[in-house]
């Protein structure tokens, strides 16, 4: 089932929480929509749910216009952050809720929440009710609830973000295998961009109720659009700049020294910009090496042991402070605070971002 948001604008009062928002999902993808708190995206999952009613725009399913439809006749289903479980109910009653009100034949209940508790790996869990479940198994008998009733759209809010990070890894490789498997279309709301990483066929990035950049993980990642997009898809050094020159390279004046890099957007000299680069694609020096593209000296501030990384922040005496990540730490002597280092990466992992 394709879904089509064409100029959406939603308004909570004086509030514009949604702004003229235009995205199309694909038919079977699995689609996130990520940002912080407060930028719009579970709102844009309650219009597409039909809980909300856009104050402008339309919103399509297939050629079906559904703005105006209530949400029992969308036929979706829906997963809610505190997985709305009835605490009375057993994971069987909890799973044929839904069936009730599409009118299926109690003959069928039976083999239809089997079928779900198959997908979901609780088979034998039947009889138990949510206060007898983890979390993560509560989260699986919500999302066989949601798929128990033949959803053409499946619609996740944040359904992980109250389990602990090892459950939330388990659970949130059990949701993809499965989309994958029944190729539903899905929209997924979370602000974990590991999540959305890992989870997406494509995400859109979003702030402040509009949709700031749409793309596949590895877009987003190796090509933000905007400093906003850089800083909140993994860790990046972004250092604000003015285009110097525009040639084989693109030469930037920062208040760390001069810069070399590329850029996906047309520059041209005089053009405010931001220098992004990843701590992955850092090099730490701790005398002067005699070739490297960009080269930035400061004093190391902290050091992060964090297992298969050993993270170093250091400050720039202009008062930056830069990342570098090792990848081998066992293989590399840990520096101590206060030591001179040098930063060092090639112009080829300087992305130039036009502000």
């Amino acid at each position: 089932m394709d879904i089509k948001l064409n100029g959406v604008t939603k308004r909570f009062k004086s509030v514009e929480a949604l702004s003229r928002v235009n995205l199309h999902i694909r038919d079977g993808e699995l689609f996130t929509l990520l940002g912080p708190s407060g930028c719009g995206k579970t709102t844009t999952l309650r219009l597409i749910a039909g809980f909300y009613i856009p104050d402008e725009g339309k919103i399509m399913f297939g050629d079906r216009e559904v703005q105006e439809i209530p949400t029992s006749k969308r036929n979706i289903g829906m997963v809610f952050q505190n997985y709305a479980l009835w605490p009375h109910m057993t994971v069987y009653k909890n799973i044929a809720y839904g069936l009730q009100f599409k009118n299926v034949p109690k003959s069928e209940w039976p083999r239809i929440i089997n079928e779900n508790l198959i997908k979901v790996g609780l088979v034998g869990y039947e009889k138990r009710y949510p206060g007898q479940l983890s979390g993560g198994q509560q989260q699986r008998v919500a999302l066989a609830r949601a798929l128990a009733i033949n959803p053409d759209v499946l619609l996740l809010d944040e359904p992980l973000s109250n389990l602990d990070a090892k459950i939330r890894e388990s659970v949130r490789a059990e949701i993809r295998k499965l989309q994958q498997s029944l190729r539903i279309t899905t929209v997924y709301v979370t602000h974990d961009q590991e999540e959305a990483l890992t989870l997406s066929d494509r995400i859109g990035v979003m702030c402040e109720g509009k949709l700031i950049q749409i793309g596949t993980p590895h877009d987003l990642y190796e090509k933000p659009a905007t400093r906003f997009v850089a800083d909140f898809i993994g860790t990046n050094n972004l250092v604000a700049g003015t285009v110097e020159s525009v040639n084989e390279d693109i030469i930037v004046i920062t208040e760390l020294g001069t810069m070399r890099g590329f850029s996906y957007s047309t520059m041209k000299p005089g053009d405010k910009c931001t220098v992004a680069f990843r701590p992955e694609n850092v090099e730490v020096y701790t005398a002067q090496p005699s070739s490297q593209d960009n080269q930035i000296h400061g004093k190391i501030g902290f050091a992060s042991y964090m297992g298969n990384t050993l993270r170093y922040e250091m400050e720039h005496p202009a008062g930056v402070i830069l990342k570098a990540d090792i990848k081998n730490p066992l293989q590399h002597e840990e520096l101590g605070w206060g030591s001179d280092v040098y930063f060092c990466f090639p112009k080829s992992a300087a992305l130039v971002i036009p502000d």
